[in-house]
């Protein structure tokens, strides 16, 4: 059921069910899906039974998901590409009886496999190790553990983009040419690990300078309710930037059955894109609203490359 819905030239947005809206699309009819899932019950953002994020287990989560997989894999056009934004999952000793990862971007890989879609390319994106044991508290990333038995220390989680293609023959090619999309550029992009780099300055120190910047994401304070949600993690816009720009046409129609507040046909619209979403949480739907209409007003003024 759709509880509000808008439709402009430039984009469209819808609240409700994604599952269910999807469902109403017609068959091989979007060129490019980009989204960030709900990471099974590590971040809740609402109190709805319709949201993923409200699994009580991974066998539940893969079930709803897997509903809206195959009707992603009916709707995308032959050839095209699907890139999904994830990560291994934290265990815990109160939740799963033992400290440690779970591979939960293997299971996705693996699920989209079984709908039929072909596993096509996956980006490791660097997180800064430091920031995150400052904001989980983690065991394994704190200093004192290492004096203490490093046998329980280990490395930060990375984000991964990790992209689909459904079989086929493309009808209409992404094609680039030299100026648009040059040497230098191309080396950017398909490098596996986007990461930061140190620049040696005067002084003698390294400068970290991001090539992904995780706090480069859209506003997302207005969106917060009080208390049906623990964590908002909107994708950074550069992520979405890189897979629209090498993954699409101009004109296209690039989809986020997980809107959340827009940052994916935010980023579609500046880029020349025609920006498709759903999301089921009233409040991040009507903010997502917000930016894309932000975004048709400021026009297309993102880098095409960069």
């Amino acid at each position: 059921m759709v509880k509000d819905q808008i439709i402009t030239d430039k984009f469209a947005l819808y609240n409700g069910d994604n599952v269910e809206i999807v469902r109403d699309m017609p068959s091989n009819s979007i060129p490019y899906v980009i989204f960030s899932p709900p990471f099974e019950s590590l971040y809740t953002y609402s109190n709805s039974v319709r949201d993923m994020g409200n699994a009580k287990d991974s066998r539940q989560f893969a079930r709803h998901y897997g509903f809206l997989l195959s009707e992603l894999f009916r709707v995308m056009v032959p050839g095209r590409l699907m890139s999904v934004h994830c990560m291994d999952l934290p265990m815990s000793k109160q939740k799963d009886g033992v400290i440690g990862l779970r591979d939960f971007r293997g299971q996705l890989i693996r699920m989209a496999e079984r709908k039929g879609f072909i596993y096509h390319s996956q980006v490791t994106i660097w997180k800064d190790p430091v920031i995150a044991m400052q904001r989980t508290k983690a065991l394994g990333l704190l200093h004192k553990q290492i004096k203490k038995d490093s046998a329980m220390s280990r490395q930060g989680i990375p984000d991964y983009l990790v992209t689909f293609r459904k079989p086929g023959i493309n009808p209409e090619p992404v094609a680039h040419t030299n100026e648009s999309f040059p040497v230098h550029m191309w080396q950017r992009y398909a490098d596996p690990v986007w990461v930061t780099t140190n620049e040696l300055e005067n002084d003698g120190f390294f400068k970290l300078t991001m090539d992904i910047n995780p706090s480069d994401t859209l506003q997302k304070e207005s969106a917060r309710e009080h208390k049906d949600e623990r964590h908002i993690c909107p994708l950074q816009l550069k992520v979405i930037e890189r897979g629209i720009n090498l993954w699409s046409n101009p004109g296209d129609v690039v989809f986020d059955p997980f809107a959340g507040i827009g940052s994916t046909p935010y980023t579609a619209v500046k880029l020349g894109r025609k920006g498709l979403g759903c999301e089921l949480k009233d409040s991040y739907y009507r903010q997502a609203v917000l930016n894309c209409q932000s975004a048709v007003q400021c026009g297309n003024d993102m880098p095409l490359f960069a």
